[in-house]
């Protein structure tokens, strides 16, 4: 998983630091933080996505190997967030990218995080 924030208050960051802690165990589900897209199945985008931050988002995207999943974590990055004004970002991400999990909050609590990410690999592996 390749997280990345796009602009965001460091909220739905506190609660991903949770999520990725020996608490949940994420680990024990094959979901661990990477620092290169090129290792990375999944991308975490975090924040409401800024002029300056679509640029680097597609170029993650884009390095990323198939198959691969776009996760929206918190309501910046759903476009319903309060940062920013309308010059300096660029929408929702879903406008940028094809997002398959979307994690309303704000921020969203680390177990809602972590049953969302879970559903979406055991959704995955099962073909749907």
């Amino acid at each position: 998983m390749r997280h990345v924030d796009a602009g965001s208050c460091n909220g739905c960051e506190h609660e991903l630091g949770a999520v990725t802690g020996v608490y949940y165990d994420l680990q024990q589900y094959g979901l661990d933080v990477v620092a290169s897209p090129r290792h990375a199945d999944v991308l975490l985008v975090t924040g409401a996505v800024t002029t300056r931050m679509a640029g680097p988002l597609q170029a993650a995207y884009a390095a990323m190997p198939e198959p691969r999943l776009v996760a929206a974590l918190g309501d910046c990055a759903l476009g319903r967030g309060v940062l920013g004004t309308a010059s300096e970002l660029a929408g929702p991400l879903d406008g940028l990218l094809p997002v398959d999990l979307r994690i309303p909050g704000c921020p969203p609590a680390p177990a809602v995080i972590a049953e969302h990410l879970v559903a979406a690999l055991r959704d995955r592996a099962a073909g749907s």
